[in-house]
């Protein structure tokens, strides 16, 4: 039996849709809120039998911060997946960002060790990386720098990777992947679903950085290799391409049949954006929408050398305009 943490999420919905491919047993925890019909759309990405391959799916009621809920879900199993992870730059949810990234993965490793499981392949970030003085690309081999001026999410999320190294002192077999920015389908309204639901509305800037983009087929493709082969202890940046912004958003609009973005806003401007937005959400207790650690990262070249994996496994990336032009004719079918 395999666990799945993150079941709802989108790298976790993708993952159980090719397990249960493989002819995998599979368990997945949710949480009371999560959508479980976001699992069945993006099965039907893939297949007009997504119902009766959802239906396969143990699922079981936990929070990764629940013990007792968690310790009946790990009954059985031999291969853990954890993929779940709050996520959020904001410096006031530091608390809860400890609290599910750092202590829940430390339940699931301490759970995984009592419960004797095989392996564990957890999903980090490339957030955990540090940066280059020389411009570089940045790997696995990178150092994680405690005196840069780290975001919240990239802090707890390099905890939660300590915890994971501590397991495998104790004698848990495990791998970690530190994906770039995943793009995929089925999830419109967080992560890199939130920007194709953005370019689809029509935009007309974009900004002087750039990023690492990887398919999430890739991402899982990835993750079940890994969990295939005997490589334990190691650990995979997931760079498919390295890409300006600009480039990201004229693939995305292309793909979406909108116009793509003409003009350069620059970050001044942005910064002013973000004041404004910090007021506004001080006034009238709205959301922030702009951070300063999100204003300057899309001001930033930030490029990862994924090529570690395909020295260990049988792994070939996807060309972006390809993820992108699938990408976004899912949106358009939503």
């Amino acid at each position: 039996m395999v666990l799945v943490t993150g079941g709802t999420g989108l790298v976790g919905s993708h993952l159980l849709y090719f397990l249960l491919k493989k002819g995998i047993d599979v368990r997945a925890i949710h949480r009371k809120s999560s959508k479980l019909e976001a699992v069945r759309r993006v099965f039907s990405y893939y297949t007009k039998d997504a119902d009766s391959l959802f239906d396969k799916i143990e699922w079981m009621e936990a929070n990764i911060t629940d013990i007792p809920a968690l310790e009946d879900a790990f009954h059985g199993v031999t291969h853990v997946y954890h993929s779940a992870a709050y996520i959020s730059f904001h410096p006031k949810h530091f608390r809860k960002l400890k609290k599910a990234n750092i202590d829940g993965t430390a339940n699931i490793v301490n759970l995984s060790l009592a419960h004797k499981v095989q392996k564990l392949c957890h999903v980090s970030s490339i957030a955990t990386l540090g940066s280059t003085i020389d411009g570089s690309l940045i790997s696995e081999s990178t150092p994680w720098n405690p005196e840069e001026d780290n975001n919240v999410y990239a802090i707890t999320k390099y905890g939660s990777e300590m915890e994971v190294w501590r397991g495998t002192q104790e004698g848990l077999d495990s791998v970690i992947i530190n994906p770039g920015v995943i793009m995929g389908s089925g999830h419109w309204h967080s992560g890199s679903g939130a920007i194709v639901k953005m370019v689809a509305k029509g935009t007309k800037y974009y900004t002087e950085g750039g990023v690492s983009i990887v398919d999430v087929r890739d991402v899982v493709h990835a993750m079940i290799k890994l969990m295939d082969s005997d490589i334990i202890n190691e650990r995979f940046v997931l760079a498919g391409e390295n890409i300006t912004y600009k480039v990201l958003l004229s693939q995305l609009a292309n793909s979406l049949g909108v116009s793509a973005p003409k003009k350069s806003i620059s970050k001044w401007k942005l910064d002013g954006l973000r004041k404004l937005d910090w007021l506004s959400s001080k006034l009238s207790g709205s959301r922030r929408r702009l951070l300063k650690s999100t204003v300057d990262s899309m001001y930033k070249k930030s490029y990862y050398d994924g090529s570690k994996i395909s020295k260990f496994v049988d792994f070939t990336y996807t060309n972006s305009e390809e993820t992108l032009r699938r990408v976004g004719k899912n949106y358009l079918k939503d």
